[in-house]
């Protein structure tokens, strides 16, 4: 028994020694293991730490790229920026230039169209130019509608008023009347004479001698129309155009053409009565002094006909004072606007 009991701590020992055996071997395992999976782990994160290393440097790289990028684009930027500035006062300078030249515009036109319109109101009144008027009043009508320009409006119901009154006188065009009367004051001298033409007329030229015929007969012939020559028959029943000196032909002329004249100014100065006797005194002139089958003669007869025929109206003219007024006004407030 007590060599039982003696062997039975033994084995406890072993046991125990084994067990410790054991437990340092899985300890020294369990430490290998940890050791490993801990390197494991150090060589996955320094591989990791060195990717994201790069990475950073890559975002590092890429960051500063993009802040150049956004330096530039920020210069860039800047300079449209300036740009748009210079763009925005050069249009604003361009605009008011524009306003500048369209008021400008607006001004040379309208005081082009008051000279117009003064020159033809005076016209009007002096002379009685109506046609002349008219021409005036739709010029200015025509440009102004040109530019349509809501503030004309004013301008052209005025000459639209004034363009009615002209049209609705009488069609006498007084201007050509004056023009006819300078053509007939110009072919005075152009006129020839009855006396003139009477002598032309009566005188008889000689036959020629025939050449067989002899020098007694040519003698005969000659004697016989020098004989004719001193005795002239003439009737009387019917009046002749009396015999003129040439002086006396001179003043004839002289005063039919300020006949003609006389009428022109009575015409321009619308004398009714005067026109119409220096009118009937020229042509009386005319039929009594002046050859009437002459062509020349003829056409001035006709001419005259149809000038005391024409139907006048030397009634004064209406007046166009509203459309220059109309124009005078619409330039003095556009002055104290813009003053």
């Amino acid at each position: 028994m007590d060599t039982v009991e003696r062997k039975t701590p033994k084995a406890w020992r072993i046991a125990l020694v084994v067990l410790a055996l054991a437990a340092l071997a899985a300890s020294t395992w369990a430490w290998l293991d940890a050791r490993s999976r801990i390197g494991a782990t150090q060589d996955e994160l320094a591989r990791r730490l060195r990717d994201i290393e790069s990475d950073a440097r890559e975002a590092r790289a890429l960051a500063r790229q993009a802040q150049e990028s956004m330096r530039e684009v920020q210069g860039k930027l800047g300079a449209l920026e300036g740009k748009l500035a210079d763009a925005q006062s050069q249009q604003v300078a361009l605009e008011a230039l524009y306003q500048d030249l369209s008021r400008n515009r607006d001004e040379w036109q309208l005081a082009e169209i008051e000279q117009v319109l003064a020159i033809a109101a005076q016209q009007l009144q002096l002379s009685g130019n109506v046609r002349a008027a008219l021409l005036a009043l739709q010029l200015a009508e025509s440009r102004l509608s040109r530019t349509d320009r809501p503030q004309f409006l004013a301008v052209r119901r005025a000459l639209a008023r004034d363009i009615e009154r002209l049209k609705a006188l009488p069609a006498a065009d007084l201007p050509a009347m004056s023009r006819q009367l300078d053509a007939l004051v110009a072919g005075v001298d152009a006129l020839p004479l009855a006396f003139d033409g009477r002598v032309e007329r009566s005188g008889e030229k000689p036959k020629p001698p025939a050449a067989e015929q002899g020098a007694v007969a040519r003698m005969a012939g000659e004697l016989w129309g020098e004989l004719r020559q001193l005795v002239i028959v003439r009737r009387v029943d019917a009046p002749e155009p009396p015999l003129l000196a040439p002086t006396q032909a001179y003043f004839l002329r002289e005063n039919l053409r300020l006949r003609l004249l006389s009428a022109r100014l009575a015409l321009l100065s619308r004398n009714q009565g005067a026109f119409q006797d220096d009118l009937r005194a020229a042509q009386q002139w005319l039929q009594r002094y002046f050859d009437p089958r002459a062509r020349a003669t003829q056409v001035a007869q006709a001419q005259l006909r149809q000038l005391q025929a024409a139907t006048l109206n030397f009634e004064p003219p209406p007046s166009i004072s509203d459309s220059l007024e109309a124009v005078r006004g619409f330039k003095s407030r556009r002055e104290r606007s813009t003053g």
